[in-house]
């Protein structure tokens, strides 16, 4: 795979899944804008990256919950590559976790602007990153846009239900939707549903049928497999990859 001549953005790009992809991007040829709140340790990546002499690196402070700075990002991009070749939604998490919200705490407890925030981040971060693009890349007449989902969005939460609720929204509706607009186009778009990854220690104890969670690397290869040549079929499809989680009877 090379991305030569490409540019990505990755959101949430300062640690996690979102850095490993806009490292892997880069490392493959292309130029990444990295977006993220964490500006200190997203122009050290960001210059970690342009360091090893591979693809660009721009850092760009971007809280995804705020339009305008989304915009900017945008802006940014083009300013500086000419072109937005692909927006990976990498930024989100689970709400209660985030904030740091006790967890024996009863749903109906948690404060309504703690699940407020969650479904800005989550649902409207990506919904915001797809308004401010497509414009873009209908200019271009190409372009893809990743989202990411969770398995929790197939199988629900009583605990937090601004999480399943924001990822089942871009797993489905908003993924096939940007690719209905997308027709005659060539934007593409395709979500990417992990199910436990290993970006937190406690996620070795979800059971899949393989017995093991992701290593973040694995699904990181698959949204590169869907950005490149290779993948130009995909379009419009939630994309599970769980380890056979989704596959498993309900009752385990």
């Amino acid at each position: 795979m090379n991305f030569a001549g490409k540019t990505a953005i990755s959101t949430g790009a300062a640690s996690g899944m979102g850095l490993l992809f806009a490292q892997n991007f880069a490392t493959l040829g292309g130029n990444v804008v990295m977006c993220d709140v964490n500006e200190a340790v997203l122009k050290e990546k960001a210059a970690e990256i342009n360091a090893a002499g591979n693809g660009k690196a721009i850092a760009v402070l971007c809280d995804v919950t705020d339009y305008k700075q989304v915009c900017m990002a945008r802006d940014a991009t083009v300013e500086a590559f000419g072109r937005i070749d692909v927006v990976a939604n990498f930024a989100g998490g689970y709400g209660r976790r985030m904030k740091k919200v006790d967890s024996g705490l009863d749903f109906t407890e948690v404060p309504i602007e703690i699940f407020d925030w969650s479904l800005d981040l989550n649902l409207k971060g990506p919904f915001y990153f797809a308004h401010a693009v497509l414009k873009q890349m209908k200019e271009q007449n190409s372009g893809l846009i990743i989202n990411i989902g969770s398995i929790t969005g197939m199988e629900g939460s009583g605990h937090g239900m601004d999480y399943p609720v924001a990822k089942t929204g871009i797993m489905f509706g908003l993924t096939k939707s940007v690719a209905q607009y997308g027709e005659g186009k060539g934007i593409r778009s395709v979500c990417i549903s992990p199910g436990p990854v290993l970006t937190r220690d406690n996620m070795a104890n979800m059971r899949t049928l393989l017995g093991r969670a992701a290593d973040p690397q694995e699904i990181i290869d698959l949204c590169l497999f869907v950005a490149s040549e290779k993948g130009q079929f995909i379009n419009g499809e939630n994309i599970m990859i769980d380890g056979g989680r989704n596959a498993m009877g309900r009752w385990i």
